[in-house]
């Protein structure tokens, strides 16, 4: 966190240092109990629609599974850059306040019904949960960190720490959850969307810089339109959305279904194809939650040792390590164990390395809003669009991957896209450091970033 001692040691200046050391702990804390709350909903879901029927609904197939992943991500991607820009009036401490609200509904509705059309909706609400938190979140922190650039390296880091593990431990939640009492859980989880919101409310400081702005003519949609037509701020573009994507065949709920599901027999060879408890599933995600999240850390903290591009190239060359690892303990039924460890070993390990390649994609961003300190609500709400996009994607193709081979579709979908990764990442390096400010590099300016009119 920022020390008074780098902002001197005036009353004011020291006062003003703690008052953003506990907003930036409050808005990582408020991520990560919004994202539990997310990935608990998550996970319930798809153990709640695995077993529909004995509630009173209808069977689900995997491409339901897949159209509700692409609902929530649809609502993202839509609702994102208008909350970006709400937050950049009305500001960000406003805005966070929001995505908790829209959460708690959302899990309500779907504690009281079992008709697809109204769960698909509950989706939607979930996706703008999200979407109005994002944004405003990401500016607040790329508002509070715009002078150093160590601080904004550890504080993005943890912001993904904090949202991976959000999701991750209420994905691992979410087994022994409804295990336990079912549907209920539905409802417990609405007051975590309230902890929440209490959390932004109250522990979260609006600076001075955050006061709503007048609205203007130039200053709305019209000036988005312009800031996002510039082509240097969509240079992070392909590499993030597939990178996302891969990510995307994992997390969003494709994954959980096959491992839940009843054995299909065409993929007998499998030994990860269904039929695993969700006690199980929590087990095997908490493990992968720990090494990830762990990776995130060790990654955040090397911002002035490895230029973004640099990590970024090693967590996809990571990831596909994980893929290939993946693939190979997936066929070790009958194996020797200490073969499978070794694949084991190996998965974990390029996991470790994959955790890099998005708080290093983040931090770009964040470099970027520095050319467009009155926009870092819409800057950083790609962050939302890029990762809405690629999960869309990684859904789409999860779904159809899933169909035809199984888990062994979704480790080669996930191969593929971390190549598409990769094609895209070396023309950014060619212009990674038009982005770097502080001391690490030249300030920008919205001439090398692209033309953008007041």
């Amino acid at each position: 966190m920022a020390s008074a001692s780098r902002l001197g040691h005036a009353p004011g200046r020291f006062a003003y240092a703690t008052a953003v050391d506990r907003s930036i702990l409050a808005v990582l804390v408020g991520t990560f109990t919004l994202r539990f709350s997310t990935g608990l909903t998550g996970g319930l879901l798809v153990y709640f629609l695995a077993d529909l029927p004995k509630h009173g609904g209808e069977a689900v197939s995997p491409f339901v599974i897949a159209v509700f992943t692409i609902t929530f991500f649809a609502a993202e991607l839509i609702l994102s850059p208008f909350f970006g820009v709400l937050s950049d009036r009305w500001g960000h401490h406003r805005v966070m306040q929001m995505g908790p609200i829209f959460g708690a509904i959302a899990v309500l509705i779907t504690g009281l019904t079992t008709n697809l059309i109204l769960l698909g909706g509950t989706r939607w609400l979930e996706g703008a949960s999200t979407a109005a938190s994002v944004p405003s979140i990401l500016g607040f922190i790329a508002m509070v960190t715009a002078s150093d650039e160590q601080l904004r390296g550890a504080v993005a880091a943890r912001f993904e720490a904090a949202t991976i593990a959000g999701l991750g431990v209420g994905l691992v939640a979410a087994g022994v959850v409804w295990s336990a009492i079912g549907p209920i859980a539905f409802f417990i989880n609405a007051g975590l969307y309230l902890v929440s919101w209490a959390i932004y409310r109250y522990g979260v400081a609006a600076p001075a810089d955050d006061a709503p702005r007048a609205q203007t003519a130039r200053y709305g949609w019209r000036r988005y339109v312009q800031l996002m037509s510039s082509s240097h701020v969509w240079l992070l573009a392909p590499t993030w959305i597939a990178v996302n994507a891969s990510l995307g065949l994992w997390f969003g709920g494709q994954s959980l279904f096959q491992l839940v599901s009843t054995p299909d027999p065409r993929f007998s060879d499998q030994l990860l194809m269904g039929g695993f408890a969700p006690w199980q599933v929590s087990v095997g995600l908490g493990v992968g939650l720990l090494i990830f999240f762990g990776g995130l850390i060790y990654w955040g903290d090397r911002f002035k040792k490895y230029r973004r591009t640099t990590i970024i190239l090693y967590g996809i060359l990571g990831g596909a390590v994980t893929v290939v690892a993946g693939v190979l303990l997936n066929h070790s039924a009958g194996i020797e164990p200490l073969l499978q460890a070794a694949y084991a070993v190996a998965l974990v390990a390029g996991l470790f390395v994959l955790a890099g390649a998005t708080p290093a994609a983040l931090g770009l961003l964040a470099d970027i809003s520095e050319a467009f300190p009155r926009d870092r609500g819409a800057i950083m709400g790609l962050y939302s669009v890029f990762l809405a996009v690629g999960q869309i994607i990684g859904a789409l193709i999860g779904g159809e991957a899933a169909t035809l081979r199984g888990i062994d579709g979704l480790f080669v979908a996930t191969l593929v896209l971390l190549a598409v990764a990769l094609l895209p990442l070396f023309h950014l390096r060619l212009f990674e450091h038009r982005f770097q400010s502080g001391p690490g590099g030249p300030q920008p300016s919205q001439e090398q970033l692209g033309p953008i009119p007041d």
